[in-house]
């Protein structure tokens, strides 16, 4: 960070904003309406007037029927939609009973082995009433498949079923490292689920292409945006290549991004992702349709800026960070509970959190107005600047290759952990100030004691998986499993021999290792 003050992304704030700031300001051009393009001023003409965003909160633990116990708890609380996380190996492509998913099963989220568990984290809750998320990515075609198919159990409609699979690989390689298959057969299989889901579940959305990732691992809001709208121009280029239309596709793209305190820079930053992505949309891809070119979006408060210490004061945090996505124009929003950097949330921190939407909703007068901020000095400038920042460092990953070709030159991975250093020698200098971590300590904190696992769990999930192995038809299962290493192999899109082999009780490892089988592992260039 420079003298004087500086944005998250090192360009200087100004003690004082004027006209001058805006002298090559052309609003027309720049601002437009709210609902039209170029977007900067919202995706619908009265955002929050007619209907506020989607108040989703991220939950999962334990087995399916615990989780389960929370998303009734959280329907019942108000939220209007759910967002599951899974455990690690889920994640990863393991089952519960594999050497290497002990001691991390339903830790960090859910267990789903086979269609059996999806079955119970969803019973007695429609699917067709309610909008659901899934941070699944390498696995995400098998978990949406599963999805489906108890939404199509439940006798809903499926040309209406509405929800995101995240299914954003480019950003585990870059980030987050829940990654299986290699770059390319991966974005194979993210395109294929685009074909399948057009003509499936067309009011699906395919991907959620995710900057928050990043972010928590040091990204600047430049580097989230410009990595995110870098990988988001991959998958479009690779979806056009597979054959699709970009107006078939691109309206059931959408974005996730993280929201930090900074509440003034947060706001312009998704102003100026909204505006690069109209124009690369029109420009590049020459797309027809208004849906195709509005940048729609959840953001999720940051979880990187929770601290352990003093964790009540992360109830203001999550409260600014709140209130920085519902300026800057979010279509659906989690908020973090003030106790996650000490474990999983309690059910009470857990309502608290839900309870911060609610009021921002329907006590504050955002809601009465649309881009209350729109013609600001401060925010139009900042809005400008990270639009020019984030053009320039797209166009530097556009040089390496576009998004895949720095991944593997490891461009992203790189200027993100130098930002990540950067970050921490401020807090250490206390050229970043953290209340109740390098300033404003407590002595005596509070005892808390955080939301823990049965340890029981785990045997209870490996039993459950390995009954369902003893039901069912085991050549049934093996010929089904064989037809996705087929379709593997032939270039044939793999949803379908997927559904085939959920249907038989495959398990997730056990689809994950049949594409293993044809496709290998992914292993970083620095680790070999």
């Amino acid at each position: 960070m420079s003298d004087g003050f500086s944005s998250q992304s090192n360009f200087p704030i100004k003690p004082v904003y004027d006209q001058s700031d805006l002298k090559d300001f052309d609003p027309q051009r720049e601002l437009g309406e709210p609902g039209k393009p170029p977007f900067t001023r919202g995706i619908h003409p009265d955002m929050y007037l007619g209907k506020t965003w989607t108040m989703r909160q991220y939950a999962g633990f334990g087995n399916a029927d615990q989780s389960n116990k929370r998303y009734r708890d959280l329907i019942a609380q108000g939220t209007t939609g759910l967002s599951v996380a899974f455990d690690l190996p889920t994640q990863m492509g393991y089952d519960s009973d594999h050497p290497l998913a002990k001691g991390e099963v339903g830790r960090v989220g859910v267990a789903i082995d086979t269609i059996e568990d999806m079955r119970r984290l969803f019973n007695g809750i429609k699917l067709d009433e309610v909008t659901t998320s899934m941070t699944i990515n390498s696995p995400a075609a098998i978990l949406l498949i599963m999805y489906k198919l108890v939404a199509q159990e439940q006798g809903a409609d499926l040309t209406k079923l509405s929800g995101t699979v995240q299914n954003d690989i480019l950003k585990e390689y870059i980030a987050r490292g829940t990654y299986i298959f290699p770059p390319q057969p991966s974005m194979r299989l993210t395109t294929d689920l685009f074909k399948y889901c057009a003509d499936e579940l067309p009011s699906w959305n395919t991907i959620s292409i995710s900057g928050y990732h990043m972010a928590e691992a040091g990204a600047n809001p430049v580097q989230e945006v410009a990595f995110t709208l870098a990988n988001a121009v991959a998958y479009v280029r690779a979806a056009i290549s597979a054959g699709l239309d970009i107006d078939q596709f691109a309206p059931r793209l959408s974005f996730f991004f993280v929201v930090r305190s900074t509440l003034l820079e947060e706001v312009a930053k998704f102003r100026a992702a909204r505006r690069i992505w109209y124009r690369i949309m029109k420009s590049e891809f020459n797309a027809k349709s208004d849906k195709s070119t509005a940048l729609k979006f959840h953001t999720q408060t940051a979880g990187v800026q929770l601290t352990a210490q003093q964790p009540e004061v992360n109830l203001v945090r999550v409260t600014i960070q709140a209130l920085a996505a519902v300026l800057g124009g979010t279509q659906s929003l989690h908020t973090n509970s003030y106790d996650e950097a000490l474990g999983l949330p309690t059910a009470k921190a857990a309502t608290l959190a839900l309870r911060t939407q609610q009021v921002i909703a329907h006590e504050t007068d955002l809601t009465r107005t649309v881009d209350p901020f729109a013609g600001s000095y401060v925010i139009e400038s900042m809005t400008n600047q990270i639009e020019k920042e984030v053009l320039d460092l797209m166009n530097r990953v556009d040089k390496a290759g576009g998004a895949v070709g720095a991944i593997e030159q490891g461009l992203q991975k790189r200027l993100i952990e130098e930002s990540a250093y950067q970050i921490a020698r401020e807090i250490d200098a206390q050229q970043r100030i953290i209340v109740g971590v390098n300033r404003f300590n407590s002595d005596g904190e509070d005892s808390y004691q955080p939301h823990r696992i049965d340890p029981q769990i785990e045997a209870k999930q490996v039993s459950a998986v390995q009954a369902v192995r003893a039901s069912r038809n085991g050549t049934a299962v093996q010929q089904a499993l064989a037809k996705v290493a087929d379709a593997a192999r032939a270039g044939d899109n793999l949803l379908y021999p997927i559904e085939q082999a959920v249907k038989s009780l495959a398990t997730v490892g056990e689809i994950c290792h049949s594409l293993r089988s044809v496709w290998g592992e992914f292993v970083p260039a620095e680790s070999m």
